[in-house]
């Protein structure tokens, strides 16, 4: 599999949290349907496929967890002129003017982030940190024809091409977390290279940055004895406490913390050892902010992980990462499932 094609395709497809299936669920389920035994969707857009152990049943059951949806803005009000003002949804403002972005309405429309020019700011606007009160979406047409195509409640994307830079990374929108999908997808490819015995469902979730909705439906349907959570982590950049990053291009990172069984961790660190990939490590005392949330307190709790890509410039529309990192990841995590078998499942309950 080019995953690397995968990232790209992704990166440029749309779907701001629930609105997934835009663009990006389809083109998520089109990559995974290959590799797997059973695919479908349910009622919040979550796209799961089932790749079946061998041996007899019943089988371990490992739930994998990256999710499709991305940040974005929702339309709040059209203005005299056909001008946009606009909610963000995990966007800081500050990053928006001059962007090019794309608003779905009736059809989808180029538009750009404008804001009062500085030459006509007073003293006291000049210099303070814009907020989105203070931005709108310019699409160029006169009023009545963008109250044609346009409604309140339509959603806006950042519009992005994949840049790749030096060094093996890359750069686009919404790695956080088509990331975490193209790490499901390269261990679910990796395992054609193992023996087996868990049913493994690699899950593409919704609504992960409103609040993790999707994951928390799949694994409460799914039941997982065993659930990895795959998201993205903070990487290195100037000016960013170096306790608060990991290294871009030095291997995924793994965290340990409050919400991570410490038998998923030391069977993670295992199976990167075996391999021969670096495996970084994070804390996070009080929990992660991400679908591991949701996986480790499902039905009577599940045994959670989770596995992160360095990315830097997070929520922007030049999210930067390692694709070496998203293919360790995955060759990670197929070594982990080919060692998830009944005996080290009936374990986890004995670690305190």
């Amino acid at each position: 599999m080019d995953i690397k094609e995968f990232l790209m395709e992704a990166s440029m497809a749309h779907g701001v949290s629930g609105f997934e299936y835009m663009s990006i669920k389809d083109l998520v389920r089109d990559y995974m349907t290959v590799l797997v035994d059973e695919i479908h969707s349910d009622v919040l857009g979550n796209v799961i496929g089932v790749k079946r152990g061998d041996g007899p049943q019943p089988h371990p059951k490992v739930m994998l967890a990256g999710h499709m949806d991305e940040v974005g803005m929702m339309v709040t009000k059209i203005e005299e002129g056909g001008f946009l003002r606009f909610a963000t949804s995990g966007i800081d403002p500050r990053v928006l003017p001059g962007h090019e972005v794309v608003v779905h309405g009736r059809r989808s429309l180029t538009g750009i982030v404008g804001t009062k020019p500085p030459h006509l700011s007073s003293p006291e606007e000049s210099g303070k940190p814009q907020q989105a009160k203070d931005l709108f979406i310019d699409v160029g047409l006169p009023e009545h024809e963008v109250r044609a195509l346009i409604t309140v409640g339509d959603v806006a994307t950042y519009k992005r091409e994949v840049t790749e830079l030096m060094g093996g990374l890359m750069a686009g929108k919404s790695l956080d977390d088509r990331a975490g999908v193209a790490v499901i997808l390269v261990c679910l490819d990796e395992l054609r290279k193992y023996d087996f015995c868990a049913d493994v469902y690699g899950v593409a979730t919704t609504q992960e940055e409103t609040g993790s909705q999707g994951a928390a439906a799949s694994v409460y349907a799914i039941d997982p004895h065993i659930g990895i959570a795959i998201d993205v982590c903070q990487g290195d950049t100037p000016g960013v406490p170096e306790h608060r990053t990991t290294s871009v291009g030095k291997g995924p990172t793994m965290t340990i913390g409050s919400t991570i069984h410490p038998k998923i961790a030391d069977g993670l660190r295992k199976a990167a050892r075996e391999i021969g990939v670096n495996l970084q490590q994070k804390v996070a005392p009080a929990g992660t902010g991400t679908d591991a949330g949701a996986l480790h307190i499902s039905r009577q709790g599940v045994a959670t992980g989770l596995i992160s890509i360095p990315q830097r410039y997070m929520h922007t529309s030049v999210e930067t990462l390692s694709v070496k990192d998203v293919e360790d990841a995955g060759r990670v995590l197929a070594r982990f499932i080919a060692a998830c078998d009944w005996g080290f499942v009936e374990g986890l309950n004995e670690w305190n």
